[in-house]
């Protein structure tokens, strides 16, 4: 019975940090921290109804590895603070048995690759509306990009090195083609990332309208004296007091994918599917 309500609390608690994050690109607190206190008051509930404590130590272990995860997504840069405690709490509801790591169907663990999977399709598909929508400022910042001198030369490589790869019988050099390929292609892939990101995702706003753990995508500097910036990862209350006292008229920031629908799209298809990897194996 109580291993039925973890998944239901899991859809219900994603439903409603997607509407958030979709309106305010935001995840409230509350909702995060509700999420984690019901997933180890479930697993405590159960330890003691079974007599067991099984069920606990999955919680912390699904809650310890999550937490790994989150702190490197969000101190990457990839992930706001919503998003990290979002998984966190994901991961003391779902748990990680790691008593019997070789269940993988329906684990935490497919979750996670299945969130992976899911996370990157999503990325690209909002990278590509929000290029569509801000069109106009996405091809005046891609002409800039294609007008160095080494994007040409580098895109021309590429292809001809996965073409090359394509069409070579030894095993051994497809293999090492499409290594270096895939170099090549991140390298574009990041540039146009880059892109993306100033024409698309870049606005500026008055400070009475920031909120903590927004991106300030350059330094704000008063008199010489550094208030905020890209390296805090996030604004903090008391930097945006103090640029209100400051008079500070308008900050750039950064407005970041909204990624719990990317993690409610994974989990319906764990749900439905398990672990993609298997359709594919």
């Amino acid at each position: 019975m109580i291993e039925s309500i973890s998944p239901l609390i899991v859809l219900v608690g994603l439903l409603i940090g997607s509407y958030t994050d979709f309106m305010t690109r935001e995840v409230p607190d509350w909702l995060n921290f509700a999420l984690m206190g019901i997933g180890f008051g479930l697993a405590v509930l159960a330890s003691f109804i079974y007599a067991s404590y099984s069920y606990l130590i999955e919680a912390v272990a699904g809650f310890v590895l999550t937490l790994g995860i989150a702190l490197l997504m969000f101190y990457t840069g990839q992930w706001g603070g919503g998003d990290s405690k979002m998984i966190m709490a994901l991961g003391a509801l779902l748990g990680l048995d790691i008593f019997h790591l070789e269940y993988l169907d329906y684990s935490l663990i497919s979750f996670l690759f299945n969130a992976l999977v899911v996370g990157a399709a999503y990325g690209v598909l909002w990278s590509v509306y929000l290029s569509i929508k801000h069109r106009k400022k996405f091809m005046k910042e891609f002409r800039k990009l294609s007008g160095r001198k080494e994007m040409k030369p580098v895109a021309l490589i590429t292809f001809l090195v996965f073409a090359l790869a394509f069409f070579t019988q030894n095993l051994f050099f497809q293999i090492i083609l499409i290594l270096g390929g895939s170099i090549g292609l991140l390298y574009l892939l990041w540039h146009i990332i880059k892109v993306i990101e100033t024409a698309c995702m870049h606005k500026f706003v008055s400070p009475q309208k920031l909120t903590e753990g927004d991106w300030i995508a350059t330094e704000v500097m008063v008199n010489r004296k550094y208030i905020a910036g890209p390296k805090d990862l996030g604004i903090t209350k008391k930097q945006i007091r103090q640029l209100v006292r400051l008079g500070v008229s308008q900050v750039k920031i950064k407005e970041g994918i909204p990624f719990v629908p990317s993690f409610l799209l994974a989990f319906v298809v764990t749900w439905m599917y398990g672990n993609v990897l298997f359709l594919f194996v």
